[in-house]
């Protein structure tokens, strides 16, 4: 059993025990959170697709911890006018655990993810 869900922008594959790093959330490190936007839930041979989302579904997970990104650089520059800016970014990003997919969002009452 296997799910897409959206977080921060982003679409990802999960399935129940894998571990994923999306953008910083606000929930505390060892909190339940829960992902609303399910955009398709396959359970074998059934496949469930929404439109946009699936309706009543949701991913339950829990948070491991908030982490930060590698250091990209960001280096602008222009030739023959002596234009140069060096700047750096680490995203914000948070460690989840996803623990079960709810197809009917009845079973399952977490608090709904950011």
């Amino acid at each position: 059993m296997f799910a897409i869900i959206e977080s921060g922008g982003k679409q990802y594959r999960v399935s129940p025990g894998s571990r994923l790093t999306v953008e910083r959330l606000r929930d505390d490190p060892g909190s339940a959170i829960a992902f609303e936007r399910v955009l398709m839930i396959s359970d074998g041979d059934r496949l469930t697709i929404g439109k946009p989302v699936v309706e009543g579904a949701r991913v339950v997970g829990h948070v491991l911890e908030h982490a930060r990104g590698q250091k990209i650089i960001v280096f602008k520059y222009k030739a023959k006018s002596n234009y140069r800016r060096k700047s750096g970014h680490r995203q914000e990003l948070t460690r989840v655990r996803i623990a079960e997919i709810v197809p009917d969002q009845t079973e399952s009452m977490v608090k709904p993810a950011q």
